[in-house]
């Protein structure tokens, strides 16, 4: 059991740390001045709620979902 656990741990904190790496990605990218004016033309009562109580990093990373999610589903992949 003991062999089994020092020969996964390493992989799975590798894996681990990959998967961090790609969450962590969009949250050190700094916010261009462009995103913020479409954000401010664009944003829905909860984002804007969510920028007073939680500041622009979060409320952008609510929008940047949103838009993903919109422009996901009104432009399917043709096959």
């Amino acid at each position: 059991m003991v062999s089994l656990s020092v020969i996964l741990f390493p992989p799975l904190l590798i894996a681990f740390l990959l998967v961090m790496e790609r969450v962590e990605e969009p949250l050190r990218r700094p916010a261009s001045p462009r995103e913020v004016t479409e954000f401010l033309d664009t944003a829905t009562a909860g984002e804007v709620d969510t920028l007073a109580r939680s500041g622009i990093r979060r409320a952008l990373f609510r929008w940047r979902r949103r838009r993903g999610k919109r422009s996901a589903t009104a432009n399917p992949p043709l096959v």
